[in-house]
């Protein structure tokens, strides 16, 4: 069980921001990407059809080379389990006891993964691949079922981001996206601060704002940093809503627009805010965890009809992948999105990304840990396809 949440003695030094040992081999890599997009993806022999791990050159079968990284079932049972209770690790020290098992894949082979508090051995487990927190792709073997209290075990929440009892930033308050990204964050036991630029100016729902307003304007670097001193060592989870996507032609005055309010209003949030949370990154069951940035698709693949702010959100993303590496063990989620359903894109026929969803799609990649989600079927559909072969993306 989490312990409550209560003020830290401000006499004593925070926890350090450690990430666990990140040496792993250059096939690996499939995991972390495979744990990225919330799949669960092993390797499988072209040959002879056989699920192999740990990631490796050649079939441990047949030796054929030909691994291909594919989406494999998710069941297994426990077959051993053990508590560390000592750790040498810098990282675990202060995070023991540890649960660790092995689990029977139902696809093949046997793993040596990171087990839930609930499971023993002989039980039926459902298996996922999550991102640790120097952002390596780990096993996490859970109940087959969720329950009520699975997001309070130790080890989960130290893969994920689960909002429950942290405090939330949402960046934008003055659409009905940002309002109800507040909404259901609080509804999932979050304590959120939603940012406002010029509060002196009306806007739709201003009478009945979620959470605890305050004064931010991404456009503004003084704002930004007003802001930060006053919240910045307070939150945890970065919600940043406020890229801008209209349409426009590719001139200067547009290209500057478009820049101001996606690509420098990430740079600013990263100057002022994530170095605090950063430094919490180790803070206990409440630790800073997450950067969330909502892009539109056409960062990824270029949409003629917006050029401009196309170009601002692939710089935004390009910053993003940037930072990663130097930001752990903060996970930094992005949020591709295809058109929304608002006032600049009113001509364009369904299917549109509502609020809802779009709320609905954050929480659910905080919950599972996942630092790449597509929301909407043609964020969807377009990401699929880029995966497949983005040449044929930028061409299409």
């Amino acid at each position: 069980m989490i312990p409550p949440r209560r003020p830290r003695n401000p006499t004593l030094l925070p926890q350090a921001a450690l990430a666990p040992p990140a040496l792993r081999s250059r096939q690996a890599t499939g995991l972390a990407v495979a744990a990225a997009q919330g799949r669960f993806m092993l390797q499988v022999c072209d040959d002879c059809g056989r699920t192999c791990y740990p990631p490796r050159e050649a079939c441990n079968v047949c030796l054929c080379a030909n691994l291909r990284w594919r989406d494999v079932p998710t069941g297994g049972v426990v077959s051993a389990q053990t508590t560390v209770r000592i750790s040498m690790d810098p990282y675990f020290r202060p995070r023991t006891p540890w649960r660790v098992g092995t689990v029977r894949l139902d696809c093949g082979p046997d793993a040596v993964v990171h087990l839930h508090a609930s499971l023993a051995p002989g039980d039926r487990t459902r298996l996922t691949l999550k991102l640790d927190k120097a952002g390596q792709g780990v096993i996490f073997a859970l109940p087959p079922s969720d329950t009520p209290d699975m997001p309070t075990d130790q080890a989960l929440r130290e893969t994920t981001c689960d909002p429950r009892g942290r405090r939330v930033l949402v960046t934008d308050g003055r659409t009905p996206f940002g309002q109800d990204l507040a909404r259901t964050l609080i509804a999932a036991g979050a304590e959120v601060f939603l940012g406002l630029a010029a509060p002196w100016h009306p806007f739709p729902g201003q009478d009945s704002l979620p959470g605890t307003p305050v004064t931010l304007d991404l456009t503004d670097s003084r704002s930004t940093e007003i802001c930060a001193a006053a919240i910045a060592g307070r939150v945890d989870i970065i919600v940043n809503n406020a890229g801008d996507f209209r349409p426009g032609h590719p001139g200067l005055d547009d290209a500057r627009l478009a820049m101001e309010t996606t690509y420098l209003a990430a740079a600013r949030l990263a100057k002022y805010f994530l170095p605090a949370l950063q430094a919490r990154g180790g803070d206990g069951p409440y630790a800073a965890c997450a950067w969330v940035n909502v892009l539109s698709i056409a960062g990824l693949v270029p949409d003629p009809a917006y050029p401009s702010a196309s170009a601002a959100h692939a710089a935004a993303l390009a910053q993003i992948q940037a930072l990663r590496p130097s930001l752990r063990p903060l996970k930094l989620i992005t949020a591709f999105v295809g058109p929304l359903d608002d006032q600049w894109h009113q001509a364009l026929p369904p299917p549109k990304v509502s609020p809802a969803q779009l709320a609905s799609a954050v929480l659910t990649a905080l919950r599972n840990g996942q630092e790449d989600i597509a929301v909407g079927d043609l964020a969807r559909h377009t990401l699929a396809l880029w995966h497949d072969n983005a040449a044929i993306t930028l061409r299409r």
